[in-house]
């Protein structure tokens, strides 16, 4: 039985990601569940041939959003840990080694969150790594526990990507994934559009259910003058910072359009 169970969605660009799980020292035993996502197509030979250097399982269902995904990926693991890895990260080769260690020695945790970096090769990535520090500075990690209850079993869950500060598992610094998005400068904002489109309709549902999440103005400005500060280091240099703020100040844009333009009942 695998201690890991890694849940990937899409395969759109996760080669370099399947070869990184290849390439891992000393790790623990995993399995590898991609779930293609309402993909027109099946997945490349590319994906497939990854079979023989590992336990890979790839399996299809209709366009249903992450989180399904996500739960149809839970539903056939076997792992007694779950770590929901993105397509454009990387991890780094001691990484399962080093989770793995760090989970038998915290049995007071169930949720973790790993330390993401960014890709310092070009002006997008070392944008992302602005954000990052940005974010884990200015949102001081907790130590609380969370646990996922599936088919009766309590399983512990890894998570990459940063999470919201109000649900911040308990962070690692030890167990390091890369960020690498594999997009242009273009591409980029064509994707901050359409975030900005969902996340609009995203903040309709929840304040149906009469809940508000925010951003304040005064936290905002916060983190802008907080990631100054971060972008004058020489590995990241100031131009990261005048990228990510336009890349937030579009995304913000379309937010406010969002808010003018939506039809109210």
């Amino acid at each position: 039985m695998p201690l890991f169970s890694i849940i990937i969605r899409h395969w759109i660009a996760l080669d370099p990601c399947l070869r990184s799980l290849a390439q891992q020292t000393h790790g623990p035993r995993l399995e590898v569940i991609v779930v293609d996502d309402g993909s027109s197509e099946a997945a490349p030979e590319v994906i497939r041939q990854w079979v023989r250097y590992l336990p890979l399982t790839i399996v299809r269902q209709s366009h249903a959003g992450i989180s399904a995904a996500r739960n149809h990926g839970i539903q056939i693991s076997r792992g007694s840990v779950l770590l929901f890895v993105d397509a454009d990260c990387r991890l780094q080769t001691n990484c399962l080694a080093a989770l793995g260690s760090t989970i038998t020695d915290s049995p007071q945790h169930n949720c973790f969150q790993l330390h993401l970096v960014g890709d310092y090769r070009g002006a997008v990535g070392r944008a992302e790594e602005l954000r990052l520090r940005s974010f884990s500075r200015t949102h001081a990690p907790g130590r609380r526990s969370h646990s996922i209850l599936e088919h009766g079993r309590n399983r512990r869950c890894c998570w990459p990507i940063l999470c919201k500060a109000a649900t911040f598992p308990c962070l690692f610094a030890n167990a390091t994934v890369q960020h690498a998005i594999p997009l242009s400068w273009m591409e980029c904002l064509l994707k901050d559009i359409r975030s900005a489109y969902l996340e609009g309709r995203t903040y309709d549902i929840i304040a149906s259910k009469g809940m508000e999440i925010r951003v304040s103005h005064r936290e905002r400005l916060r983190v802008l003058l907080s990631m100054w500060k971060i972008a004058g280091q020489h590995s990241i240099g100031r131009s990261a910072w005048f990228v990510l703020v336009a890349r937030q100040t579009l995304h913000r844009l379309v937010s406010f359009g969002y808010e003018c333009l939506r039809v109210r009942p």
